[in-house]
């Protein structure tokens, strides 16, 4: 779905722009987008796999829950809302822990060059996974992996044919972050 969000310069700052998405990743403009990782006190991790019409990483396993953040619309909020939209759950915004901004860059191909901040947060999983309720367009499907799992697939990029290819040291802060709180 095509909206329109804010632009940011390479550091991140707002330049006071807006595009719609699909112009802002034609023309590899920085953009802001939220990324929440659920987790369970028992130390396991939420993953989704993205569906597979996605424009970008169709079927692979990623963050989950994630969403562009749209245009004058607050992190908070728009975090709050991609949670609800896309496994149908309503948390309250104190449950969620910011851990930081992350920048990514992927050049998929010519006319899609994915330019992001991250505004990434961690919130516990307090309702067991057979009660989310992926959205169809967005999610293939749901997991909850072990903590050990996740960090010795991700960390050394041993599967880059399973997971988004996110930097390794990004997948370290994650689960870095996680452990903390358990």
């Amino acid at each position: 779905m095509d909206e329109l969000v804010d632009i940011l310069d390479a550091n991140g700052n707002f330049t006071g722009k807006t595009a719609m998405k699909s112009e802002a990743h034609r023309k590899g403009w920085f953009h802001p987008t939220i990324h929440v990782w659920f987790y369970t006190k028992n130390g396991k991790i939420l993953i989704q796999q993205r569906a597979k019409n996605k424009d970008t990483h169709p079927l692979l396993w990623d963050v989950s829950v994630a969403g562009h953040i749209g245009a004058g619309e607050s992190i908070e909020n728009s975090a709050l809302r991609e949670i609800q939209e896309e496994i149908g759950l309503t948390v309250s915004p104190q449950m969620l822990e910011k851990i930081g901004k992350f920048k990514s860059e992927h050049t998929h191909h010519a006319d899609l060059i994915d330019r992001e901040y991250h505004h990434t947060f961690l919130c516990e999983l307090e309702v067991p996974i057979s009660q989310l309720q992926k959205q169809e367009s967005e999610v293939e499907k749901l997991a909850l992996i072990s903590l050990l799992k996740f960090s010795e697939e991700t960390w050394g990029m041993a599967n880059l044919k399973k997971y988004v290819p996110h930097e390794p040291s990004y997948y370290k802060t994650i689960v870095k972050e996680i452990k903390k709180r358990l």
